[in-house]
């Protein structure tokens, strides 16, 4: 199966606590403080992988984490760092947030892309010591790692792209221009999946063709299977838009014409001016010549590039593969999307985002990132671990809110499970 479309959840590890640690050595009094720091937790990498074509990997499995950092250990060993999540995609694949819509990555190049940032270690207490506080009890947490839904949408990488309706011989023209074997039949919607081959037009020229399938009218819409499909044109430089002349199914090729040109344009504006050869097909069951005749005054009256062949003849194959190679040689390279994504910088969180307010008369309720990371990281149970505690709270000016609000000598202060009568 062909999947071309994925939305998957990233997460970065954690970074690892630091440790509580006190150096204990015979003949050394006094050892201090030698908790050792928490590793740095996983990033989430993409890579591109030469041999995947679809995302069909992504299709069952759509949560993927990296590994947290370790603690750290006594005599300041530090953690180990968390290993990286490495995600393969396919050579074209578009990395979009979710939530914004954004492009994050291009994944055109070859370069691996860090979609989530793993979270710092925590220090370990060996930081904290003091003259005054020469034996803390209390270590930093890790910060936590990045987290965030990112949408896959694979964009076949292609020079060319073959356009057209249904059953036109658009497999057959793939299959004789290249060593492509795409199902070919004589129904339509033959072809379910877009196919890729290489043409060699002359000693050292050659290029990607790509025979794009299931436009219809009201394509862009969803039609038929042109919705799915359409995006992989987007990186095409020039289309060859093949129409069936014959006359076998009593279709009209002008009006085949304009109907997929007006689903190009309905899709994307720039795409419906991408630089076009219109290619008339099957020429070797032509039922009434004077059809393709005013066909071909018709597209050489705008402007366009024109030629008449048979794909299953092979007539004229020769014709079109000289004229794309000549087009192609003064048109840009394949185009690749500009990141728009702008990371929302985290703000570290400050006591200035607290909120206080009186729950229950002589009860008042204290909440905030900032306080539950200065409780995460000090030890209620020792003296000097709530010293710290109390000096970071009154230096925050925690104390002085809880006055100007009106707090009252004897109610209590809930702060997370922590519970406390206030004294002046």
């Amino acid at each position: 199966m062909f999947v071309d479309k994925a939305t998957i959840k990233v997460k970065a590890g954690n970074g690892g606590h630091g440790a509580i640690a006190f150096h204990r050595e015979k003949y050394v009094p006094n050892g201090g403080p030698s908790g050792g720091d928490g590793g740095k937790g996983g990033n989430v990498i993409l890579q591109v992988d030469e041999h995947m074509s679809t995302l069909m990997d992504f299709r069952y499995k759509r949560k993927y984490a990296a590994q947290p950092g370790a603690d750290g250990g006594g005599r300041r060993c530090s953690g180990k760092d968390g290993a990286d999540l490495i995600i393969r995609v396919p050579r074209g694949t578009l990395i979009r947030d979710e939530a914004t819509g954004a492009v994050m990555k291009d994944m055109s190049s070859g370069e691996s892309f860090v979609v989530a940032k793993g979270g710092r270690g925590g220090w370990g207490n060996q930081h904290f010591a003091t003259p005054t506080r020469q034996a803390p009890r209390f270590a930093k947490t890790g910060n936590p790692g990045e987290e965030r839904s990112v949408v896959l949408e694979l964009k076949l990488l292609a020079d060319v792209g073959l356009v057209g309706f249904p059953n036109v011989g658009k497999s057959t023209m793939l299959s004789v221009m290249s060593r492509a074997r795409p199902k070919i039949a004589n129904y339509h919607f033959t072809t379910l999946f877009p196919n890729l081959g290489v043409v060699f037009a002359r000693d050292e020229v050659s290029f990607v063709l790509a025979d794009i399938p299931g436009l219809i009218e009201g394509a862009a819409e969803g039609a038929g299977l042109g919705h799915d499909f359409l995006r992989h044109v987007d990186r095409c430089r020039l289309i060859v838009h093949v129409v069936d002349v014959s006359g076998s199914e009593g279709r009209n090729p002008l009006e085949d014409f304009e109907a997929i040109n007006a689903e190009l344009a309905a899709y994307s504006p720039e795409l419906a001016s991408r630089p076009q050869i219109v290619v008339a097909n099957k020429l070797d069951i032509v039922q009434d010549s004077a059809q393709l005749d005013t066909f071909r005054a018709e597209m050489e009256a705008r402007g366009l590039p024109f030629l008449s062949l048979s794909a299953a003849t092979h007539q004229g194959i020769g014709d079109l593969i000289s004229l794309i190679a000549e087009k192609l040689q003064g048109l840009p390279p394949i185009s690749i999307y500009e990141p728009e994504f702008v990371p929302v910088e985290e703000k570290p969180a400050s006591p200035n985002d607290l909120t206080i307010r009186n729950v229950d008369g002589d009860a008042w309720l204290v909440e905030g990132p900032w306080l539950d990371q200065l409780l995460a990281r000090v030890n209620l149970s020792d003296y000097e671990s709530r010293m710290y505690f109390e000096k970071n709270l009154e230096q925050a000016g925690v104390y002085a809110r809880l006055e100007e609000l009106g707090i009252a000598e004897g109610d209590t202060v809930c702060m997370a499970e922590l519970e406390f009568e206030y004294h002046k």
